[in-house]
C-alpha cells in the first residue's frame, strides 16, 4: 500500500486529521490496533470547546452534534456548602458542549467510511520504521499476513501508550512531566444531574465533580489517592462520599442510582517538545497529557490535527515545507496554555497536601472566581477554548 500520510491511531486526532486531509485531496491510511466496537464505546472526555464545535461543523460533521449536545454557558463551583454559577457566556457569547468523545469518534468513522477512505481496525504488531528518512514505512499484521504501507509522512495519533511516542531516539525530544499524588475515580450512573451544568465541589477532604451525558445519565468523579484500587470502592461507598462532598445548603442532595461504568484516572501533565522528528508528527495524547480538570485533552487533539492538516495542505499544494517544519512551534503555545489552565484548576480544586494554609489560599481563589467578572472573563477565555492555530489555508480540492 502507498499513501501520502500514514496515520497510526483512530482516535479523535487521527480521524479528524484524516478527514481534513481527504477534503484537501491528500490521501491517507488510518491503522488502529483496536476493534471498531472498542474505539466507538471507549469512555473518555465529554466537553467540547467552542473552536472544536466550530471545526467539526465547518467539516460537515455537526448535524448529529448540534442535535444531541448539551449547550452550556459555564459551570458551577461549590464550596463552604454554597453553590455559585459561573456564567462565562454572558460577555463572551461562547459556549461549551457536552458531547462525549465516543460520539465524536462515531461521527468521524461514519464520515470516513462513507467517503470510501481506508480505515483498518484490529491491526496487530504495528511498527514504524524510517522516520529519519523521507520514506517511512508502517507495517502491521491482520493475524494471517503482514502488510506494508509506504508513506511520505507518519502521524502518530496512538495515545500515551502507543508506539509512536517511543520512536525518536533517546534525547531527541524533551519531555516535561508533572505527577500529582491523586487520581479521579470516575463513574457513569443512571441518575439525573445535580445541577443544570457541570459542577466542581471543592470540599476540604477532596474534590468531587458532577457532570452529565444526558438528562438521565451522569458522569461523576471523586478525588482519591493515586494508589487507589477500584475493588476498594463498592457502590455504597462511592455514593456516600459523593453525597458528603457535594452537600450544600441551597440545593437538594445528589440523586443516587445504578453505576454501570467505573474507572481510575491518574492526574499527570506531560508535554513532548518538539512534537515532531523527521517524517514523524505526534498529535494528541501521543504528544501531551493534561489532567482531566478542565477537559482539555480531546480539544487539544483536534487542535493538533488542525495545525498539521493545514501544514500538510501547504506542502502538497505549494511544495513548501515551511509550515511542516513549524508544526511544533505552531501547536505548542496552545498546548502550554491548556496545561497552565489545567494546572491552575487542579491546584485550586484539589486537596494536594495537609497544609491548612493551602486550603485557605484555595478558598480565597474560589471566592475570586465566584465574585469577580474579570476572573470569570479570564477563565472563560481558555475554558471555552483559545482559537485553533491555522497559519495556512487552502481551498478544498475535491
Amino acid at each position: 500500500m502507498r499513501c501520502q500520510v500514514a496515520i497510526v491511531g483512530a482516535g479523535p486526532a487521527g480521524l479528524v486529521l484524516g478527514h481534513m486531509l481527504h477534503l484537501q485531496g491528500i490521501d491517507s491510511i488510518i491503522v488502529e490496533r483496536r476493534t471498531r466496537d472498542y474505539v466507538e464505546q471507549r469512555v473518555r472526555a465529554g466537553v467540547l470547546e467552542q473552536p472544536s464545535v466550530d471545526l467539526l461543523t465547518d467539516l460537515g460533521l455537526g448535524e448529529r452534534l448540534h442535535d444531541r449536545a448539551l449547550v452550556h454557558n459555564g459551570f458551577y463551583i461549590r464550596f463552604d456548602r454554597e453553590t455559585h454559577h459561573l456564567n462565562l457566556n454572558s460577555r463572551s457569547g461562547r459556549h461549551s458542549y457536552v458531547y462525549g468523545q465516543a460520539e465524536v469518534v462515531h461521527d468521524l468513522i461514519e464520515a470516513r467510511i462513507s467517503a470510501g477512505q481506508p480505515l483498518i481496525f484490529g491491526a496487530d504488531e504495528v511498527s514504524v520504521t524510517g522516520i529519519d528518512t523521507d520514506r517511512p514505512v508502517v507495517t502491521f499484521s491482520d493475524g494471517q499476513q503482514t502488510h506494508r504501507i509506504d508513506a511520505d509522512f507518519v502521524a502518530g495519533c496512538d495515545g500515551s501508550q502507543g508506539i509512536c511516542r517511543t520512536l525518536p531516539p533517546a534525547g531527541a525530544l524533551a519531555r516535561f512531566v508533572r505527577s500529582y499524588p491523586v487520581a479521579w475515580l470516575g463513574i457513569l450512573a443512571h441518575t439525573a444531574p445535580v445541577t443544570a451544568e457541570g459542577m466542581y465541589c471543592a470540599h476540604p477532604d477532596g474534590l468531587s465533580v458532577h457532570s452529565m451525558r444526558g438528562p438521565r445519565i451522569t458522569r461523576q468523579y471523586l478525588q482519591v489517592p493515586a494508589h487507589t484500587e477500584l475493588q476498594d470502592w463498592p457502590d455504597e461507598r462511592i455514593w456516600q462520599e459523593l453525597l458528603r462532598r457535594s452537600e450544600s445548603d441551597d440545593h437538594p442532595p445528589l440523586e443516587t442510582g445504578e453505576i454501570f461504568d467505573r474507572s481510575i484516572a491518574l492526574l499527570r501533565s506531560e508535554v513532548t517538545a518538539p512534537m515532531q522528528y523527521g517524517s514523524l508528527f505526534l498529535l494528541g495524547d501521543a504528544a501531551h497529557i493534561v489532567p482531566p480538570t478542565g477537559a482539555k485533552g480531546l480539544n487539544l487533539a483536534l487542535s493538533d490535527a488542525c495545525v498539521l492538516s493545514h501544514a500538510l495542505g501547504a506542502y502538497y499544494c505549494t511544495g513548501n515545507s515551511e509550515f511542516l517544519d513549524a508544526y511544533s512551534a505552531t501547536a505548542l503555545p496552545r498546548v502550554w496554555q491548556a496545561q497552565n489552565f489545567s494546572a491552575k484548576l487542579t491546584s485550586v480544586l484539589h486537596r494536594l497536601s495537609d497544609d491548612p494554609m493551602e486550603y485557605e489560599l484555595r478558598r480565597a481563589q474560589l471566592r475570586r472566581w465566584a465574585s469577580s467578572d474579570a476572573e470569570q472573563d479570564a477563565l472563560g477565555e481558555v475554558y471555552f477554548g483559545l482559537p485553533f492555530p491555522t497559519p495556512w489555508r487552502a481551498e478544498t480540492r475535491t
